[in-house]
This record gives structure tokens, sequence and C-alpha cells, in this order.
């Protein structure tokens, strides 16, 4: 049975960071890509980074490059995500994504 237990989220104020953690079980968690999503109220789901199975290739949105980094420990089946720098716009449910698989959410709201 394919798991995924996100944690990390939070309120943050402008210019703060976050750690999102996403400990993952059930399946060969080094054969696959992982993906961090998030959805902001109204609007759709959006891809937010991307790491591949050897964590070495990397991709992440315009919106949060140089912000955001995408790491992976490929010994603990977890995906991380570093936000730093962030902003009121980054405020959404993260949740990571392999396959078909989606994490239940964690909720990410940055306000003063």
């Amino acid at each position: 049975q394919v798991q995924f237990v996100e944690s990390g989220g939070g309120w943050v104020q402008p210019g703060g960071s976050l750690r999102l953690t996403c400990v993952t079980s059930g399946f060969t968690f080094g054969h696959y890509e992982m993906n961090w999503y998030r959805q902001a109220p109204g609007q759709e789901r959006e891809l937010v980074a991307r790491i591949a199975p050897s964590g070495v290739a990397r991709f992440f949105a315009d919106s949060v490059k140089g912000r955001f980094t995408i790491s992976r420990d490929n010994t603990k089946s977890t995906v991380y995500l570093q936000m730093t720098s962030l902003k009121s716009e980054d405020t959404a449910v993260y949740y990571c994504r392999t396959a078909n698989y989606w994490g239940q959410g964690t909720q990410v709201t940055v306000s003063s």
C-alpha cells in the first residue's frame, strides 16, 4: 500500500522559510521521480518542483526559481521542499506526488 505522509506546513510571515517533508512507503522510492504540487484557493493545482530518481535532474516552476529547493533521501524514501523568501502568493496546500499517487497535502500560509 502506497502511503505519503507530508509535514512541515504552517504559518509564516513574508520573507520567512519552511521545509516540507514527504515520507513515503509502499513502493520502490529510488526508482521514481518525485514532485511537489500546490493548489491555492480557487486555482488549479500546479507543479512546483520535480526531482529525478537519482536526485541530479531538477525542475522548478518559474514562480519559485531561486527561492525553493527540492531534494531527496533515497535511503529514507523521503522528499523535501525547502522554501525560502516566502511570499503571500505562495499560500496554498502543498502536495507530494509520484505517478498516480498523491499525498494528503499540507497547508502553507504566508501572511503578516
